[in-house]
C-alpha cells in the first residue's frame, strides 16, 4: 500500500466493530416511511489487511437478509476522514445513470449515516437515515433536529480530503444562523479568509429551502439530530454538493460535505466540526 492508501485503510479501521441500529427510509419531504432493524459488523482479518463486512437486516414481517463482503482495498468512490467519518458514492454524475452517495459520521460509540439517491432524475428519489451504536453500548438518545437548535453562531474547522490524494487542507469556519420570521432563516457562512456567503431559507414543514444561487438546495431536518442537504433539483453544468449534518450535543455539530464540480465530477470530501458560541 502507498502511504495515502494505508492512511485511508487505518481510517476505515476506526469503524471496526458490530454496529446495531436501523435503516430508516425517509421521503424527500421528511416523512418516515419504514424502519428496519439492522446489524453491521466490520471485522478485520489477515492482520487487519482485509475487512469482512456483514450486513444483517430484519424487516418487519419478512425473512431476515444477510450480505457479506470482503475487501482488501478501497474503491475509487470512497474516502475517509481522520475521525473515521467517510463517504462512498458516485464519482461522476450523469443524467442517464443513478447518482448519489452515503455520508457517514462517527462519534464515540455512535455512528450516523445518510444515503441520498437520485434515480436518473434531477430530484432526490430516496433517502435512508442509518442510526447505529456499537454492540454492548447504549445508544445516546438525541431529539429530532429543529431550526431553533441551530440558531446562533457556530465556529469550527473544515478539513478537506481529495480523491486524487493531494494533501488534506484545513481552514477555520464560521456559521451564523438567524431567524428573520416564523418561516424565514438567514445563514452567513465563512470559510477561512474567503468572503462571507449569505443565503436565506424558507421553512416548509421539516425542510428548509434555499432558493438563491445557481443550485438551489433543500435541508431536511431529521430524527436523532440529523440533517441532509441536497440540490432541490440538479441543474446540469453547475457545481453541487451532498451533505449530512449531526447535532451531537446542543453545542457540538459535525457536517460532512461531498462536492462535485460543474462537470459533475467528484472533487472532495470535507468534514466540518463546529462548536456553538
Amino acid at each position: 500500500m502507498t502511504s495515502a492508501t494505508s492512511t485511508q485503510w487505518a481510517r476505515l479501521l476506526k469503524n471496526q466493530g458490530t454496529w446495531v441500529g436501523s435503516f430508516t427510509q425517509v421521503s424527500p419531504t421528511g416523512e418516515i416511511l419504514q424502519d428496519t432493524p439492522s446489524e453491521v459488523a466490520l471485522i478485520p482479518l489477515n492482520e487487519g489487511n482485509t475487512m469482512r463486512q456483514e450486513i444483517r437486516k430484519r424487516p418487519l414481517g419478512q425473512p431476515p437478509s444477510e450480505t457479506v463482503l470482503e475487501y482488501s482495498s478501497l474503491g475509487r468512490g470512497v474516502l475517509f476522514c481522520e475521525t473515521g467519518a467517510f463517504s462512498q458514492g458516485s464519482i461522476q454524475r450523469s443524467p442517464v445513470s443513478e447518482f448519489g452517495a452515503e455520508l457517514g459520521l462517527i462519534h464515540g460509540s455512535n455512528r450516523l449515516r445518510v444515503a441520498q439517491i437520485f434515480p436518473r432524475q434531477p430530484t432526490l428519489g430516496s433517502l435512508t437515515l442509518i442510526r447505529e451504536h456499537l454492540a454492548g453500548t447504549e445508544p445516546t438518545p438525541r431529539p429530532a433536529l429543529t431550526v431553533d437548535q441551530l440558531l446562533g453562531t457556530w465556529v469550527g474547522e473544515a478539513t478537506t480530503v481529495f480523491p486524487d490524494w493531494q494533501p488534506q487542507q484545513s481552514m477555520a469556519t464560521r456559521l451564523e444562523i438567524q431567524r428573520e420570521s416564523d418561516r424565514v432563516i438567514t445563514q452567513t457562512l465563512t470559510f477561512g479568509n474567503s468572503p462571507a456567503i449569505q443565503s436565506q431559507g424558507q421553512l416548509v414543514g421539516s425542510t428548509l429551502r434555499f432558493e438563491q444561487g445557481s443550485q438551489p438546495v433543500t435541508v431536511l431536518l431529521l430524527p436523532a439530530g440529523a440533517s441532509a442537504t441536497f440540490p432541490t433539483e440538479i441543474q446540469s453544468g453547475q457545481p453541487l454538493f451532498l451533505e449530512a449534518g449531526w447535532l451531537i450535543t446542543p453545542t457540538l455539530r459535525q457536517r460532512l460535505i461531498r462536492t462535485y464540480n460543474a462537470q459533475g465530477t467528484w472533487e472532495s470530501l470535507t468534514l466540518v466540526t463546529e462548536q456553538k458560541l
